[in-house]
């Protein structure tokens, strides 16, 4: 109350309500060493972030002021992406659980992606329709489909569909609806 009384700021609306320690804090972007723009990962609509670095790791993520899209404004969801890389329980290794298992266990990337490659050969080959029974070629599949995601980009989403397409899927389908 003194400081209001001897600065003549009666509502203490200004520095007479700073203390020492409000004066101190500075924002968590101002020790940023670079500024990485992105795009957040959770939705289809695809709002602009701004992703300060601090000796290589994330220091914070703000909304992208320059975003045509979000202007600067992020959901709770968006703000909160820094957990997607830095949660404490995120798993950075390929877990598999064998059919009729009862654990996981790690695999080794390239044998996942084997494994992976295998199963699309041997399901394209399983429900591979050449021609139909008037004799028009058909050249497709219908042992799989592919279903895009709204965390993935245009452009991610149009080579899967290209890639689905060369497979010879026709069920081909992306929920990312802007």
């Amino acid at each position: 109350m003194l400081r209001q009384l001897r600065h003549g700021d009666a509502r203490a609306l200004g520095l007479t309500a700073r203390s020492a320690r409000t004066a101190a804090l500075r924002a968590r972007t101002a020790s940023a060493e670079r500024v990485v723009p992105s795009v957040c990962p959770y939705c289809a609509v695809g709002c602009g972030q701004s992703i300060f670095v601090k000796d290589g790791r994330i220091a914070a993520i703000e909304g992208d002021p320059d975003s045509p899209i979000s202007r600067g404004r992020l959901c709770p969801k968006g703000a909160a992406t820094r957990s997607l890389v830095e949660a404490p329980g995120r798993l950075t290794t390929v877990r598999y659980r064998r059919p009729y298992g009862t654990g996981w266990e790690e695999l080794p990337l390239g044998q996942a992606m084997d494994m992976i490659a295998e199963r699309v050969i041997a399901a394209r080959t399983w429900g591979w329709e050449d021609r139909d029974a008037g004799g028009n070629t058909l050249r497709r599949t219908l042992g799989f489909g592919g279903l895009g995601g709204a965390t993935l980009d245009n452009e991610e989403n149009y080579l899967i569909k290209k890639l689905f397409t060369a497979l010879g899927a026709i069920q081909i389908e992306n929920q990312a609806r802007i």
